[in-house]
């Protein structure tokens, strides 16, 4: 089914374990962050930066794609790899979370889902067929079937509701998928914030037995221990033997914390959203660079990091492109904390392989809680 995954090791206090996951474009390690490159570029990133800074997956947005450039053109360009020249695998999403977030006045039916175009109000329609045949054009390793994404908060009766038609489109995903030799077709786990619906949706889509599974749907405005308690619910119900996506997350307690309920892969574009707006993540906190405590601070940003921004520019240095409106600044903001996370990712791995996840969530959050710093100018 275009991957394979093995489990590697298990932490033996937590459900926390490491694996490798095999794509036609390369190897994973799990538990991975995977870099969002919304529109074919990770923002302000090149694909060289990107393999400097330890990525091993990226992510694109089929919705993005489908609106601009079109996904013939990519296939024409000769695909996703191709286009946007990145040798490593890539996964795309369905498109489903978009239309349901930027268009204006959807219109949900059995069929799927008409909407607006955010770019300039051209209506469209798009069917899990639709998302398939876009996704299959664009060519990335991993893609997702189309689904339904309830909002925070929502009733029962509208989750049960949401969640069977995922379950419906599933399959119409998994029909219309051409390309299963090179293309892996990962399920989405829905059910909004009810435990026996996310149980029931797990069961369902793991009797499909596609080769890994998402779990959408969270990470959508709900308080943080509410996500951990539907993880809590819903992984004891997934495939052993088959690589859990949890979709959206990308802060650092949120990384730890998913991995120690089994969770192996995961996007967001918190790290490089931030760094725009001149917010880093640290060891000891978040840093926002644009304070004026860092006017004359000529120390790295992170004194314990190792990455390109940290061992060659001051926090002065980098206060003073924000304040310039230099692009240098977010980029290497940005630089900064995808190395942050991807870091925070393989130290995980080997407090995994160590079995002292545990330790190592006690020990990084007495450090990360250690610093704050409030705007002050």
């Amino acid at each position: 089914m275009g991957i394979s995954f093995k489990v590697t090791s298990k932490c033996t206090k937590t459900r926390a374990r490491t694996g490798r996951l095999q794509t036609p474009h390369g190897l994973i390690e799990t538990p991975v962050f995977m870099p969002v490159g919304t529109q074919a570029t990770v923002k302000t990133l090149d694909p060289l930066e990107l393999k400097q800074i330890g990525a091993e997956i990226i992510l694109s947005n089929t919705y993005h794609l489908y609106l601009r450039p079109g996904s013939e053109l990519i296939e024409e360009a000769g695909g996703l790899h191709s286009f946007m020249n990145w040798p490593k695998p890539i996964l795309t999403d369905s498109g489903g979370f978009q239309v349901f977030s930027l268009g204006a006045l959807n219109k949900i039916t059995e069929d799927g889902v008409r909407f607006q175009s955010h770019i300039d109000g051209s209506y469209h329609y798009l069917q899990p067929e639709d998302s398939i045949r876009v996704q299959n054009q664009l060519g990335a390793d991993i893609i997702m079937v189309f689904d339904e994404c309830a909002p925070y908060p929502c009733d029962y009766s509208y989750a049960k509701k949401a969640m069977e038609r995922t379950h419906r489109w599933a399959k119409r995903s998994l029909q219309a998928h051409q390309r299963p030799d090179d293309q892996a077709l990962f399920g989405i786990v829905q059910g909004a914030f009810y435990g026996d619906l996310r149980q029931e949706s797990a069961r369902f889509l793991g009797d499909l037995d596609l080769p890994g599974y998402g779990i959408g749907g969270l990470s959508v405005g709900e308080p943080k221990p509410i996500m951990y308690e539907m993880l809590e619910e819903t992984i004891p119900e997934m495939p052993e033997d088959k690589p859990r996506y949890l979709m959206g997350v990308g802060s650092p307690d949120c990384l730890i914390e998913g991995v120690i309920r089994g969770v192996d892969m995961f996007d967001c574009v918190l790290p490089t959203r931030i760094a725009r707006h001149g917010k880093a993540m640290t060891s000891l906190g978040p840093v926002i660079i644009k304070n004026a405590r860092y006017a004359k601070d000529f120390n790295p940003l992170d004194q314990n990091c190792s990455c390109y921004t940290c061992q060659n520019y001051s926090r002065s240095y980098l206060r003073h492109l924000f304040k310039a409106k230099e692009v240098l600044g977010a980029r290497l903001l940005s630089y900064h904390n995808l190395y942050f996370l991807i870091e925070l990712m393989s130290n995980l791995r080997q407090a995994i392989k160590d079995n002292n996840v545990l330790s190592f969530k006690d020990k990084f959050f007495a450090r990360y809680s250690a610093n704050t710093s409030p705007v002050t100018d």
